[in-house]
């Protein structure tokens, strides 16, 4: 058995009784949650990793925007920025 703190060992089945709910205590609801995580919780969680997810795509694409293919296919199409990335040689520079 896997021991705790000062040997106490860690439940490892929920209990199958209810709690105590005394009839002059405050009437409390206890919210909806999958393993602690209630719906707001849920949410703060997802908003900030949207937030590293937009942000680490925006790097991405920056930083294998000089890549050929990458520069065709993806950047050259984005509506607002894609004529900064096309890149045209001069016929003058062109060694063939």
């Amino acid at each position: 058995m896997v021991s705790g703190h000062h040997g106490i060992g860690f439940a490892k089945v929920k209990p199958n009784y209810n709690t105590y709910r005394s009839p002059y205590g405050p009437d409390y609801k206890v919210l909806p949650n999958v393993r602690g995580i209630d719906f707001r919780r849920a949410m703060k969680f997802g908003t900030t990793a949207a937030g590293f997810g937009i942000v680490a795509g925006i790097f991405a694409m920056q930083f294998f925007s000089d890549v050929p293919k990458v520069r065709t296919d993806i950047m050259q199409k984005l509506p607002v920025v894609g004529e900064y990335f096309v890149r045209e040689v001069p016929p003058e520079d062109n060694p063939f």
